[in-house]
């Protein structure tokens, strides 16, 4: 039995944004607990070159809302880069998962051929749609998803791989 292009894209974003929501809300119940402000962790980044751990979040959520709907064929809901508190957060990502459980099977399967050109000021990025699903949508998912995980580790969030795969959340 072949994986068509809908069970490898839609249920393994939600899935990836619900463990993300997991691990950011142990992040702030740490912060809490610390007696710090949680906002302080969204400024929080591994590097000083790199982004903090609320726009890894906008990148995540704008990934796969996008790529959703590109993989669909339809025009993407446009999210505002404004959250500066986790409920701000979480609501984004309800946004996205609502968007993305909007997107039919029908819409996506059949799509590997479909045409997607991206453009990033003058770089032109021109995909297939199975390419762009497998080279380009989830390896940029995973990457701010884990950097976002490896944001609050390395801030003391006890967290562990099980988070970060989502064994026994709750769907």
């Amino acid at each position: 039995m072949s994986l068509s292009m809908y069970p490898a894209s839609v249920p393994v974003f939600i899935h990836t944004l619900q463990n993300l929501v997991h691990v950011l809300k142990k992040g702030e119940a740490h912060a809490v607990a610390h007696g710090y402000a949680p906002e302080a962790l969204l400024q929080a980044r591994l590097a000083p070159d790199m982004l903090p751990l609320a726009r890894q979040v906008q990148i995540a959520t704008d990934m796969v809302k996008n790529g959703s709907a590109r993989l669909a064929g339809i025009e993407p809901p446009r999210f505002d880069d404004d959250e500066t508190a986790f409920d701000e957060l979480y609501a984004r990502v309800e946004r996205a998962i609502a968007f993305m459980r909007s997107v039919q099977p029908e819409q996506v399967d059949g799509g590997e051929d479909r045409d997607i050109t991206l453009n990033f000021g003058k770089e032109r990025l021109e995909y297939k749609g199975q390419a762009y699903l497998l080279d380009f949508v989830l390896p940029n998912l995973f990457f701010h998803v884990g950097i976002a995980y490896a944001i609050l580790r390395q801030s003391g969030v006890r967290l562990g791989k099980l988070d970060y795969m989502g064994a026994g959340i709750e769907r």
